[in-house]
């Protein structure tokens, strides 16, 4: 450093010169201001002449006379002081001047130059860690503008307290702090921001959380340098070596220590929550990549996005697709009314092995699922862009079904992942919100969809991923439902090379076990997507104004056996609910003179329903 400044003497030595009449002029014209004594009391005496005061102003005129006079004598002895001093100089040897002239001039450099502008050139050094103390925290804590933290600690200096003493934890400190009675941690986390700002230090080095013990007990964990600069440790699972079981725990993220965060996935169902930007997509696919590493895994999914973020997956999985339109909206649907029939003819394979004695609290064991030909071999569903299929036509069946399926599959080897962005009672039932056991909320924008995904006061309970930033802190959030407590994590990033190398390993394993999905092989009784309202106009009863809904299931089944074969009634008022111009009620008929009521259709209705969906086709 000396060397660096020492190469730059001369362009200092030129900006001293050229800045210190000024900072002479400036310190001159301070001075005088000083002693007239001026600035003291302005405010004051320009409030008492706005509002014509003439006896207040003649009274703080007066208190400033008395200021300026003593005040003219200290100038004026400087003065005195500073000339006597010029005198000397001047009259001794030569040095004396050189040594005065090199402590004076760059002083009043240093009070002549531009506020953005040094007089040295700044040194560019490495990040430097500042020690986090009491002190320190102290001062944080109370520039927080919390009047109850400012109050107590103006009473009582020791109002802040530390029961455990600062130390090293991991790349960096932990302080454990008792706040002031009536602060709750949950409010200083709130304000995580001004807390870093307090510290002058970067937002991703400052981790602040509730501390167990109490609510006003905090714990302040500050990094030597922001997660954004810490080096995430690459993911175990890339490991060439690395495998995967279901019904243990693998890594899944880390924690701002770097501390790895391990999570399984068998006898969980998982919702991932956050805006744009948070990282959510990503931190899904890890778990279709874990458990694509066990190949009694059976994966099937949908992403609803449409830009084929799961597509370098799709050679392990059974099942997949891609896309928002209504044809993989409605094959969508069809695979989560196929899942409940799964988790039905699951439970009838559970009870059996439960007589046999293989069963023990009638859960699937790792042996069963390893079993060849028991049916319960584990099964991960998946939906990305949930909320596309909930805002749907199919959205209200779709979401009661699915809160059945998460309800009965926990035990029985179905394992349900859920994504969504738009975290609401429309587009994410309140059944599902309250069923899922595992939840991870990235980056939200509101108290409200922090709560919709982590549960209800999660907020006031400090767990608020309201404080993370979309793209900048992309895969930070906070996971809850492993461990006695919720926590800030920052799952492992993964990216599509990264991932087909996963994959590639997956299909080995695959092919090995005879697990691997034989391509174009349909795997999954689905049934084919109808036009309803089409075939029922096809097949309408020649001019009849009405008819009930069994005849016209009868007609059906005779058109598209393998659609509508075996439907009822029921199912035909199921089918017609997203076509709100169609009114199913009481259709009259006499039949061997007696009148018979039953439900059914108008025919002008189905005319008016196909002629509305025709007109909205045109517009798109």
């Amino acid at each position: 450093m000396t060397a660096y400044h020492g190469v730059r003497l001369p362009k200092y030595a030129v900006k001293a010169l050229a800045w210190a009449p000024i900072g002479a002029v400036r310190s001159i014209g301070n001075a005088v201001r000083w002693a007239a004594a001026e600035e003291g009391n302005w405010h004051l005496r320009q409030a008492a002449a706005s509002r014509g005061d003439a006896d207040t102003w003649l009274k703080l005129d007066a208190r400033r006379q008395r200021q300026s006079v003593w005040r003219w004598w200290v100038l004026a002895a400087a003065t005195a002081g500073t000339g006597t001093g010029v005198i000397v100089l001047a009259a001794g040897p030569s040095w004396w001047s050189a040594v005065a002239g090199a402590v004076v001039v760059p002083w009043l450099a240093t009070r002549g130059r531009p506020a953005d502008r040094p007089l040295t050139d700044r040194v560019t050094e490495g990040t430097r860690y500042r020690k986090l103390t009491a002190e320190l925290v102290r001062r944080a804590l109370t520039s927080l503008q919390m009047a109850a933290i400012n109050s107590a600690v103006a009473k009582d200096p020791k109002a802040i307290t530390f029961p455990v003493d600062i130390h090293r934890d991991g790349p960096g400190h932990l302080a454990v702090v008792d706040l002031p009675y009536g602060v709750e941690a949950a409010e200083v986390v709130a304000r995580r921001g001004r807390l870093a700002s307090a510290m002058r230090l970067p937002l991703d080095q400052v981790w602040p959380e509730p501390a167990p013990g109490h609510t006003g007990r905090l714990a302040l964990w500050v990094g030597y340098e922001p997660a954004s600069q810490m080096k995430q440790p690459a993911w175990p699972l890339l490991s060439s070596t690395a495998r995967v079981d279901v019904f243990k725990p693998f890594p899944f993220a880390t924690t701002p220590r770097l501390d790895t965060v391990a999570v399984d996935l068998m006898f969980r169902n998982f919702l991932f929550g956050g805006q744009p930007g948070s990282g959510k997509t990503f931190a899904l696919r890890d778990l279709v990549l874990a458990a694509a590493l066990d190949p009694r895994t059976e994966i099937r999914g949908y992403e609803l996005k449409g830009v084929g973020d799961f597509a370098v997956l799709e050679p392990v999985m059974a099942e997949y697709g891609n896309g928002f339109d209504d044809d993989t909206l409605a094959r969508c649907f069809g695979f989560i009314e196929w899942l409940y029939e799964e988790c039905r003819r699951r439970s009838k394979r559970i009870e059996h092995y439960a007589r046999l004695g293989k069963a023990p609290e009638n859960k699937v064991t790792p042996e069963l699922a390893s079993l060849k030909g028991s049916g319960l071999h584990p099964l991960v569903a998946w939906f990305d862009e949930l909320q596309e299929l909930m805002t749907s036509k199919y959205g209200k069946d779709a979401g009661e079904l699915l809160e059945k399926v998460i309800k009965l599959g926990r035990a029985l080897g179905v394992i349900i992942l859920i994504g969504t962005q738009i975290p609401d009672k429309d587009s994410l039932p309140t059944g599902i919100t309250r069923n899922v056991n595992s939840r991870f909320c990235l980056s939200v924008a509101d108290q409200t969809a922090n709560d919709m995904i982590l549960g209800t006061s999660a907020y006031k309970q400090g767990l608020r991923a309201t404080v993370f930033q979309p793209v900048i802190e992309a895969g930070w959030g906070i996971l809850r439902g492993f461990g006695s407590k919720a926590s800030a994590v920052r799952s492992f990033y993964v990216d599509t090379t990264a991932a087909a190398r996963i994959v590639t390993r997956a299909v080995a394993l695959r092919q090995t076990a005879g697990t691997l999905p034989v391509p174009d092989e349909q795997t999954r009784q689905v049934a084919p997507v109808a036009d309803v309202l089409g075939d029922l106009a096809q097949v309408w009863p020649g001019d009849e104004k009405s008819a009930w809904n069994e005849t016209l299931c009868g007609l059906l089944a005779e058109l598209r056996p393998d659609v509508y074969g075996g439907w009822e009634a029921a199912q035909l008022t199921t089918a017609l609910k997203p076509h709100p111009l169609i009114k199913v009620g009481d259709v009259g008929r006499r039949i061997d003179g007696k009148s018979v009521t039953r439900r059914g259709i108008k025919h002008t209705d189905l005319l008016a329903a196909i002629a509305e969906r025709d007109r909205k086709r045109s517009a798109d």
